[in-house]
């Protein structure tokens, strides 16, 4: 199995979409709370969908239960919290919604997961894709 994983702060349209063309990359899997809102750009789930198909003849799935709960989000984002103490919460709120039961392997083999940070390091997108390499096992993650 193969997860990609893309941030597209500090991006171009043009550098984001040369980037998803990846061998076995079929889809796209948007992980983040909020993809609707201005400060997405060209990432606004609408746009996305369509430049997704148009450019890159790849699909679009949003699957909200890898993302962040608000509470986690805020106190991380907004009160300039510990990257520790959200990865523990994050990582146990996974853990709680047994998502290595409730998501389909289909869907995530030869996806991408995005987020909006620019490099996987401090962001969930990396969290989610070695959770499901610890519980499924055989897992290759390539951050592009």
């Amino acid at each position: 199995m193969k997860i990609f994983t893309i941030g597209f702060t500090k991006t171009s349209a043009e550098q984001f979409f040369i980037r998803l063309r990846q061998p076995d990359l079929i889809r796209l899997i948007d992980v983040r709370l909020n993809n609707s809102s201005q400060l997405a750009g060209f990432t606004k789930m609408k746009d996305l969908q369509f430049f997704l198909r148009v450019i890159n003849n790849i699909e679009y799935v949003h699957l909200p239960d890898l993302s962040p709960t608000k509470e986690i989000l805020d106190v991380y984002k907004k009160n300039g919290g510990d990257w520790g103490t959200y990865e523990r919460e994050f990582l146990s709120l996974m853990t709680s919604r047994c998502i290595q039961d409730t998501v389909d392997k289909n869907i995530i083999d030869g996806g991408c997961l995005l987020c909006s940070e620019v490099t996987p390091e401090h962001c969930h997108r990396r969290l989610v894709a070695e959770y499901f390499r610890e519980k499924w096992g055989n897992v290759e993650i390539q951050h592009l």
